[in-house]
C-alpha cells in the first residue's frame, strides 16, 4: 500500500533524525501532565520510559556505521519506542483526556482497552514494515498457522464481540444489581465490565466472573433500571378465623413505617391461595436500595409479629406439626389474673381514674388490652381519629408535633406510668401529636367500649373526671402563660368539656 509506506517512511525520518521525534513525544507528554488531574499523572510514567529507551537506542547506534545490520536493528527499535511513547501519550490525550471531559465520565472499559489495542497493533505493523517485513505475508503464507489462530481465539473473540454489544445495548453499568440465575445467592452488584468477562460481588462478598459471551446467552434481571425502585414481596400466613380484610389492615399497619419502605407506591396485600394450614397472603411494598433489601424485609418480618400480636392473629402452625403442650384452666386463669393485676397497677397511676371505685377500675382492667410495639412504630398519628387511651408499662415513646411548613420536633418523651391520648378518648377529638415508639413498648390500651360501659354503670363519674381533667389542663396552661383569666374560666371548661363527654358517650 503506497499510502502506509509513505507513513512508514515518514515516521522513519522522523526517528532516524532524533531531535524531532525527541521533540514531538516531549510536547505531547508535556501536554498530557499539563491537562490532566493529579490522580491519572501517573498514567505518564509507561510513555516517559519509552522515550528514554528511544533516545538510549539512538545514543547507542551514533558510533555505528548506518550501514552495518546494528544500527538498522537500533533504528527500528528506536522508532518502536519513539511510536509507543507517541501513541501512548496520543490515546492518553485524545480518550482519557478529551473525550472524557466531553462525555462527562470515562468511557467503558471494554472500549477503553479496545482503542488502546488497536494503537498498539499499529504501532507493531508499522514497526514491521520498516524493517522490511509485509505483515499480511506472515499470514497468508501458512493456511495451517491461520486456522490455528482463528480456533484458539474463537471463544475469544466471542467473549470480545459479546462485551461490545453490551455495551452497545447497554442492559446494565457497573453499580447495577442483576441476577442471571435463579438461584437468589447469585444476585450481585457489578463492579467491572472488561473486554472478556464481567465481574458481580454479591451479598456475601463473593466475586463472580462471567464471561461476556455466557451474559449473551442469558435472561438478566436488573433491579436497578428502568429505575432504582423495586418492588419486594414477603408471604405471610394468616389463620382461616381471621377475616382477610382484618389480615390485611394489620400488615399494611405493620410496613407503614418501615425504615427503607417507600411511601409512593403505596404497598399493598393480595390474597394468594389457601393452604393447608391457613390463608397465604402476599404483602408488596417497594424500596429504593436495593443493596439493603434484606435488611428491609427482616425488619418488616419483624414489624409483622408485632402486629400480628396486637391484633390477636395468630401465625397458624403447619398442620404436621403437633403440639402437645396441655394448658390447664387454672393455670390460664392464674396467667389472666396476673396480667390484669399488671394492667390495674399501671390503670391507678392515671391521675383522672382516680376518681373510679375500686370495682370499676378492676373491671377497666379487664376490659383493657396489653399492646406491644417494636422501636420506631408509630403508635398514634398527629390529625388521625382515634377512641383510646394508651398508658405506658414498659419502654419509652417520644411525643412528636407537627408544625407550620411540613416540620417536626420532638417535644417530650413518656417513660413507664406516662399516658397519653386521654382527650381522644373522653371527647373523640383527632390527636394532637405523633406517638412513636424509641424502644420496645409494651402499652396498656383502654378503648371507648370499654371506658363506655365503666361510665354507664356510674354516670355521676363522668363529673368527677372532668374536673381532674380540667385542673390538669389549668395547670398546664398556666405552666405555658396562655391562660388569660382564671376566674369563671374552669367553671366554663368544665361545661363544655362536660356536654362534650356526655355527648360522645350519648349520657
Amino acid at each position: 500500500m503506497p499510502g502506509a509506506a509513505h507513513i512508514t517512511d515518514v515516521l522513519v525520518r522522523i526517528a532516524s533524525s532524533g531531535a524531532i521525534g525527541i521533540g514531538i513525544a516531549a510536547a505531547l507528554l508535556i501536554a498530557v501532565r499539563m491537562l490532566a488531574p493529579p490522580a491519572q499523572r501517573g498514567k505518564l510514567r509507561l510513555p516517559v520510559v519509552l522515550l528514554c529507551f528511544h533516545v538510549a537506542a539512538l545514543l547507542a547506534r551514533m558510533p555505528l556505521a548506518p550501514t552495518s545490520s546494528l544500527h538498522r536493528t537500533l533504528s527500528v527499535v528506536s522508532l518502536f519506542f519513539l511510536l509507543t511513547a507517541l501513541g501512548r501519550g496520543a490515546f492518553l490525550l485524545v480518550v482519557d483526556l478529551i473525550l472524557g471531559v466531553r462525555l462527562g465520565r470515562p468511557l467503558p472499559r471494554i472500549i477503553h482497552d479496545i482503542i488502546q489495542g488497536l494503537v498498539y497493533a499499529g504501532v507493531v505493523l508499522i514497526t514491521l514494515r520498516a524493517a522490511g517485513v509485509e505483515p499480511g505475508s506472515l499470514l497468508t503464507t501458512s493456511a495451517l498457522l491461520t486456522a490455528v489462530i482463528g480456533l484458539s481465539l474463537q471463544e475469544t473473540l466471542g467473549n470480545l464481540f459479546a462485551g461490545l454489544a453490551i455495551q452497545a445495548q447497554r442492559p446494565f453499568e457497573v453499580g447495577d444489581w442483576i441476577q442471571i440465575e435463579p438461584d437468589p445467592r447469585l444476585i450481585g452488584q457489578i463492579i467491572e465490565i472488561n473486554w472478556r468477562a464481567t465481574k458481580v460481588l454479591t451479598n456475601d462478598q463473593v466475586e463472580l466472573t462471567i464471561p461476556n459471551g455466557t451474559l449473551a446467552k442469558s435472561t438478566i434481571r436488573n433491579f436497578t433500571k428502568p429505575t432504582v425502585t423495586a418492588r419486594r414481596t414477603i408471604e405471610v400466613q394468616g389463620p382461616y378465623e381471621a377475616p382477610p380484610p382484618v389480615v390485611e389492615q394489620a400488615l399494611l399497619g405493620a410496613v407503614a413505617s418501615v425504615p427503607g419502605v417507600l411511601l409512593a407506591p403505596p404497598p399493598f396485600v393480595l390474597t394468594a391461595r389457601f393452604d393447608d394450614s391457613g390463608i397465604t397472603y402476599h404483602l408488596c411494598y417497594f424500596i429504593d436500595d436495593f443493596a439493603r433489601r434484606d435488611r428491609v424485609d427482616s425488619a418488616v418480618r419483624q414489624r409483622i409479629w408485632f402486629a400480628f400480636r396486637r391484633a390477636g392473629i395468630s401465625v397458624p402452625f403447619p398442620i404436621r406439626t403437633v403440639r402437645m403442650a396441655e394448658v390447664s384452666p387454672e393455670s390460664r386463669e392464674r396467667s389472666e389474673a396476673d396480667e390484669r393485676q399488671r394492667r390495674l397497677q399501671s390503670l391507678r397511676v392515671v391521675d383522672f381514674l382516680a376518681a373510679l371505685p375500686p370495682p370499676l377500675l378492676d373491671r377497666l382492667a379487664t376490659l383493657s388490652k396489653t399492646c406491644l410495639y417494636m422501636v420506631g412504630e408509630v403508635v398514634i398519628r398527629q390529625g388521625a381519629a382515634g377512641h383510646e387511651l394508651f398508658i405506658v408499662q414498659s419502654g419509652e415513646v417520644s411525643v412528636i408535633v407537627g408544625r407550620e411548613g411540613g416540620s417536626t420536633a420532638e417535644v417530650a418523651r413518656l417513660g413507664p406510668g406516662k399516658f397519653f391520648g386521654e382527650m381522644s378518648l373522653m371527647t373523640g377529638e383527632p390527636r394532637s401529636a405523633t406517638i412513636q415508639a424509641v424502644s420496645d413498648c409494651e402499652l396498656v390500651k383502654v378503648d371507648k367500649a370499654a371506658f363506655q360501659e365503666i361510665l354507664a354503670a356510674a354516670p355521676g363519674i363522668a363529673e368527677k373526671i372532668t374536673e381532674v381533667l380540667v385542673a390538669r389542663q389549668s395547670a398546664l396552661d398556666e405552666n405555658v402563660s396562655v391562660r388569660r383569666a382564671r376566674a369563671g374560666a374552669e367553671e366554663a371548661k368544665t361545661t363544655a368539656l362536660l356536654g362534650k363527654i356526655r355527648q360522645f358517650f350519648s349520657l
